[in-house]
């Protein structure tokens, strides 16, 4: 025999009842079958509030009950068509529970017994219309009423079982019953006296469980509208799927946690005698569930579940009175038991100077006023404080029966909280070790449920949430890489990448799920005006796990917000060099803040676009390497330029020939003037950890002073046709001393200077092309032959690519 119950979703229609009658055919055709039903999705709810109103003398209890009976006809018409029997009998029950409601309205009162009686016309009618429907259908279906066979007390809303005259009715029932499929109503029970009683919240979970422990059934199902129980809410983590196979210490963690399809104390006669329980979804009944049992099932899973609770207060009762005196927890939780409050969470400080617990937040209130009434007296004489109460709270918790055998579950837990800018209130952690739990606000728990999911349960997949600013030619170039690599980095490095949010100087726009890169440029025809706050703010209100901003800009305001999202742990990759060339005490704050959120801060295309300069030089320092000198062409515009003017070929065109294939900024004096190769050699001087500043540095300009003091673009190259002879000079002094022109920094001694040099045949910058860079590093390991880093130095894709390899990083970190 098998016992099988159904919850309100899987009779909350008329389709789905027919689903019911299906699954239950089938079943019945190797076992006989007991089906326990509960009343149809939301039908208790609404009698509650009907009678709630008919006591208000509120006439609007009509309007209610008139709902609750068109759902009910309408399950009927669609079920059994001209069924008029049916119809009889259901307009008589409709008919007694309006007689009921009415009494209520006129005596102006709803007791714990009449609402018993009230709800219990849910199940009775649910299970009376699936019956008959059964029946009409030629189906060996009989319907059984549960409050026959199970006998409580008189504790109405939440009655205690006799088990001795239940269990006895039970199997006296089922020995003499001959039909294949017994349907029974949940939740409803009688008295010893006779009186309609309920079995209090999961009633139908516990109606079904006192029948299959009475009856010692191979295995409890209970169907409901999800696939058994997933590893974490699967409407707030969409990786999140089914476990196979649960405990029962797990299942009922889990359930404590807000997992709503099981709740434990109603399986506890099944639980008693090792019955296994299968949770089974009626939508999709072909599906495998959760079986909960004894058995371990060949599962080595550390972790099994993460679950949550919202709407949390935590209450902290502390002061130094506290310490060293028996009693005080002993009258704090006896005030809340006297209050009927529940506590979800307890922990104390082992200094004994405070105790913190976790209540339901509607009881915070009632909680604190107890509590203050209770230690009225310590409290003025300032041995302990008032209660402290804060709202706005939930709870996560790590559940898994190994937990306690695997080292460093807690450290991966609070770390990933961490590095995503999770504060945690409280923690809890019992001797089991079963359940890690933590109080954090209630506006992080999807980015912690999602985090902690990623971590524990999506096979190291690490999903990146990508905020772009700046979508010029460089950001065109690093979203092409990134939808074409996406695949690429999801199969090989367990990265995936979404852009979610994109501004350019007038507009921006956000898809927390990822933005559809096949068509981004369209959306931005009806998107949201951009500002810099605007963005800030929306990447903060989104809160997403793993956030990284990244600057394609060269915008001064733009860097200023940097240190804001590192504040927020919000990574930030720049192609912006301003932040890192301003002053040091700004380099050295973000630096500190970085570390301080854990955070990352990258910026390798400062210096070489897509060359790993700056990497480079950071593992040389990091391995114990002590940098002796540095001499470099770090201005990728520059090498363009001297590589294309000659005497055949005036500056002015040269130059404007770099400005249209990208190689320059729009305004060029910002490359031709070197403060941009100023700006890089300062960057990696600090790097080395030299404090420098960019006024430190020798700048040995080129350009005349005509060139320098330009007002605009259109003026600057209108100073370059008149001051032609002027670089034609340049050019043929390099000429005549067989060498080539090449603007070049170098560092030495906590010394900086940039300028334009001619170089030698055979040294390694003389053949340098195109807009190449190379930089050469003089260290005590390399004191003769220097590490040399080249390539490209310059190029919208080698810069984007240089931004994705950061963005990268900080996935692998």
């Amino acid at each position: 025999m098998k016992v099988l119950k159904f919850g309100g979703t899987s009779v909350g229609s008329a389709q789905n009842i027919k689903r019911v009658i299906d699954i239950l055919q089938k079943e019945a055709l190797t076992s006989p079958i007991v089906c326990v039903v509960s009343a149809i999705g939301g039908i208790t709810d609404k009698l509650l509030q009907a009678g709630e109103l008919a006591k208000q003398k509120n006439e609007e209890y009509l309007t209610v009950f008139d709902t609750i009976k068109s759902i009910h006809f309408k399950a009927i018409e669609e079920l059994a068509p001209n069924a008029e029997s049916i119809l009889t009998d259901v307009e008589a029950k409709f008919n007694d529970l309006k007689q009921l409601l009415n009494g209520i309205y006129l005596i102006n009162e709803l007791s714990p017994k009449t609402s018993d009686k009230l709800v219990s016309f849910g199940e009775l009618l649910s299970s009376f219309i699936i019956a008959k429907t059964m029946e009409k259908m030629g189906i060996n279906a009989v319907l059984k009423n549960s409050q026959e066979l199970i006998i409580t007390n008189s504790n109405f809303t939440k009655a205690e079982v006799n088990y001795e005259v239940t269990n006895k009715n039970i199997t006296d029932y089922f020995n003499k019953a001959n039909q294949q499929i017994t349907i029974l109503p949940g939740f409803v029970s009688k008295s010893q006296l006779g009186e309609t009683t309920t079995l209090g919240r999961g009633g139908s979970d516990f109606t079904a469980a006192i029948i299959a422990a009475a009856l010692t059934v191979e295995q409890l199902e209970i169907w409901t509208d999800v696939s058994g129980m997933y590893t974490t809410n699967p409407k707030l983590v969409k990786q999140a799927y089914p476990i196979a196979n649960l405990s029962y210490q797990e299942a009922m963690e889990l359930s404590h946690f807000g997992a709503k399809v099981l709740y434990p104390p109603t399986v506890q006669p099944v639980l008693d005698l090792a019955i296994p329980i299968h949770i089974k979804n009626t939508l999709q009944p072909e599906a495998t569930g959760t079986i909960i049992s004894n058995q371990n099932n060949g599962s080595n899973l550390t972790v099994k579940g993460i679950s949550h609770i919202d709407n949390v207060a935590l209450l902290t009762l502390e002061g130094s009175g506290m310490v060293g005196i028996p009693g005080f927890s002993k009258r704090l939780f006896e005030t809340i038991a006297n209050e009927k409050i529940n506590i979800i969470f307890i922990t104390q400080a082992s200094s004994e100077h405070s105790i913190c617990f976790g209540i339901d937040e509607s009881n915070a209130e009632q909680a604190e006023q107890a509590i203050n009434s209770t230690f009225e007296n310590e409290i003025s004489l300032h041995k302990i404080n008032p209660i402290t109460v804060e709202k706005g709270l939930s709870i996560i918790a790590l559940i898994g029966d190994n937990m306690k055998s695997h080292q460093g579950i807690s450290g991966k837990l609070f770390s990933t909280l961490g590095k995503n800018n999770i504060n945690v209130r409280a923690i809890a952690q019992g001797a089991s070790e079963k359940n890690i739990s933590a109080v954090i606000n209630a506006s992080d728990v999807k980015k912690a449920l999602n985090s902690v999911h990623e971590r524990f349960f999506e096979v190291n997949t690490k999903q990146l949430n990508v905020f772009i600013t700046g979508i010029g030619n460089v950001g065109e170039k690093l979203i092409d890489q990134i939808q074409q690599q996406h695949s690429f980095l999801k199969k090989n490095l367990k990265l995936d990448v979404k852009i979610v949010g994109m501004a350019n100087s007038r507009k921006m726009i956000f898809n927390p799920k990822g933005i559809d890169l096949n068509n981004w440029a369209a959306q931005f025809h009806h998107a949201d005006p951009s500002s810099i706050e605007g963005f800030y703010q929306k990447v903060i209100e989104l809160n997403l796990r793993n956030s990284i901003f990244v600057d394609i800009t060269a915008n001064h305001d733009v860097s200023k917000v940097y240190e804001n999202y590192l504040k927020q742990s919000v990574a930030v990759v720049a192609c912006n060099k301003i932040a890192c060339s301003g002053s040091y005490a700004e380099y050295k704050n973000l630096q500190d803040l970085s570390l301080k959120y854990n955070a990352p801060f990258l910026y390798e295309t400062n210096v070489g676009a897509g060359l790993p300069i700056i990497n480079t030089l950071n593992n040389l320092v990091a391995s114990g390497d002590k940098v002796i000198s540095i001499q470099a062409v770090l201005s990728g515009s520059l090498n363009f330029v001297f590589n294309n003017f000659s005497d055949k070929k005036n500056f002015h065109d040269t130059v404007k020939q770099a400005q249209f294939e990208g190689y320059t900024e729009p305004d060029p004096r910002i490359d031709l003037s070197g403060i941009d190769v100023a700006r890089k050699i300062l960057i990696l001087a600090r790097e080395n950890g030299v404090p420098m500043e960019i006024e430190d540095i020798v700048n040995e300009s080129f350009l005349t002073k005509a060139n320098l003091e330009s007002d605009s673009v259109d003026d600057f190259y209108e100073t370059l046709i008149a001051d032609e002879a002027h670089f034609q000079k340049l050019y043929a002094s390099a000429k005549a001393n067989n060498c080539q022109l090449k603007y070049v920094a170098e560092y030495k001694n906590g010394k900086a200077k940039v300028g334009l040099q001619e170089v030698p045949e055979g040294h390694p910058f003389y053949n340098l092309k195109g807009k190449d860079n190379i930089v050469m590093f003089y260290t005590q390991r390399y004191p003769e032959q220097p590490l040399i880093v080249k390539g490209a130095g310059a190029g919208a894709d080698v810069t984007a690519s240089g931004l994705f390899a950061d963005i990268i990083r900080i996935g692998n970190k």
